[in-house]
C-alpha cells in the first residue's frame, strides 16, 4: 500500500491556501480506486532513497534502501488491520504500520514505535474513495496538544498547533528504477505546525510538504518529502528532504478481502461518505508519517 477532496472549493482553512485545485478541468471520478493501493499479503516492495538534511544553509546528503512487506493482519480496537513492515523508512530504522481499506478509503492505525504525537491522533483517514482528479480537504486541525519533545531543553515537553490537508493533483508519467508508469495518481500533502516553547513563551513554525505518486496494480512509486523547522534558538534552523524511489515489486495475486467489502469502521467517518467530517486526518508514516 505505502501508504496519503471536496471539489470545486478552492477555500483551505488555516496557514496555507494551495492554488491549482480549482480550475477549468473537470473532475474525474476514479473508479476501482483501491486498484492503487494493493495489501496483499506478502507482497513486497524495495525503494531506492536518498535524504538532504542540515542548517538551511549546509546539506548533508545520504543515501539509504527500505523495504517494504505486507506481512499480516491483526485486531486493533476490534477492526481488522494490514501489518506493513519497513525496514528503514525515511532513514529512520525499522517500523510496522497499520491500514484498514475499506469501501470509503483507507484509515491509518498508527505504528511502532510511533510518536507521541501520532499516537493522540490516530486513527485517521489518508484516501477517501473513490478518488476523485482534482480534489483536496484539510485533514485536521488541532491546538495544544503535546508535541512530545523538550526542543528549547527547560525540562517540559513543548505544546503545538497542527493544521493538515491533503490534495490528489491529477494523473502523469513517473520514472524510477522500476520503470516508467504512466498515469500515476499524484497526490500532495501538507501539515503546519506553531511548536510553543516553554521556556522562552516563543512559537517555532515548522511545515512539511509529501508529494507522492501511485500507479495502478503497484501501489506507491515514488515520494519527494520536505520539512522545514525554524531557528529554536540561535540556531539557522533546518531543512530536509527526503526521496523514495521504487526500485523493485513483487505484488502477490489479489485474493477475496473482507476490509475491501467491509464497511467504514465505526468512529472514524460519519454518515455520508462524500461530505463527512474526518477524524484527525494527516499523511500517515509510510507515504510517510509527519509526527
Amino acid at each position: 500500500m505505502r501508504s496519503v477532496l471536496s471539489v470545486g472549493a478552492c477555500v483551505l482553512f488555516g496557514l496555507v491556501a494551495w492554488s491549482g485545485v480549482c480550475g477549468a478541468e473537470e473532475p474525474l471520478t476514479m473508479t476501482k480506486s483501491d486498484e492503487y493501493f494493493p495489501d496483499t499479503i506478502g507482497s513486497r516492495w524495495t525503494y531506492r532513497g536518498h535524504i538532504n538534511e542540515g542548517p538551511l544553509q549546509t546539506i548533508e546528503l545520504k543515501f539509504f534502501t527500505n523495504v517494504s512487506t505486507a506481512t499480516e493482519t491483526k485486531a486493533i480496537k476490534g477492526v481488522t488491520v494490514t501489518v506493513f513492515h519497513d525496514t528503514n523508512p525515511g532513514n529512520h530504522g525499522p517500523s510496522d504500520s497499520y491500514y484498514r481499506r475499506d469501501q470509503a478509503g483507507i484509515v491509518y492505525y498508527g505504528s511502532e514505535p510511533g510518536t507521541p504525537l501520532e499516537k493522540q491522533i490516530t486513527p485517521y483517514q489518508i484516501f477517501r474513495f473513490p478518488l476523485i482528479v482534482p480534489s483536496s480537504f484539510q485533514q485536521f486541525d488541532r491546538t495544544g496538544i503535546d508535541f512530545g519533545t523538550d526542543m528549547d531543553r527547560d525540562g517540559t515537553d513543548e505544546k503545538v498547533d497542527t493544521q493538515g490537508w491533503s490534495k490528489v493533483m491529477g494523473r502523469e508519467a513517473v520514472t524510477v528504477p522500476a520503470g516508467t508508469f504512466p498515469d500515476a495518481v499524484k497526490v500532495e500533502a501538507r501539515m503546519n505546525m506553531k511548536i510553543h516553547l516553554s521556556g522562552s513563551r516563543r512559537t517555532v513554525s515548522g511545515i512539511d510538504v509529501m508529494t507522492a505518486w501511485f500507479a495502478k496494480g503497484i501501489g506507491l512509486v515514488k515520494y519527494v518529502e520536505r520539512q522545514e523547522l525554524s531557528a529554536v534558538k540561535e540556531d539557522r534552523g533546518v531543512v530536509t528532504e527526503i526521496t523514495e524511489e521504487l526500485e523493485e515489486h513483487d505484488i502477490k495475486a489479489a485474493k477475496a478481502s473482507l476490509s475491501r467489502f467491509e464497511s467504514p469502521a465505526k468512529g472514524v467517518l460519519a454518515d455520508d461518505s462524500r461530505d463527512h467530517e474526518l477524524s484527525q486526518i494527516v499523511f500517515p508514516a509510510r507515504l510517510r508519517t509527519y509526527p
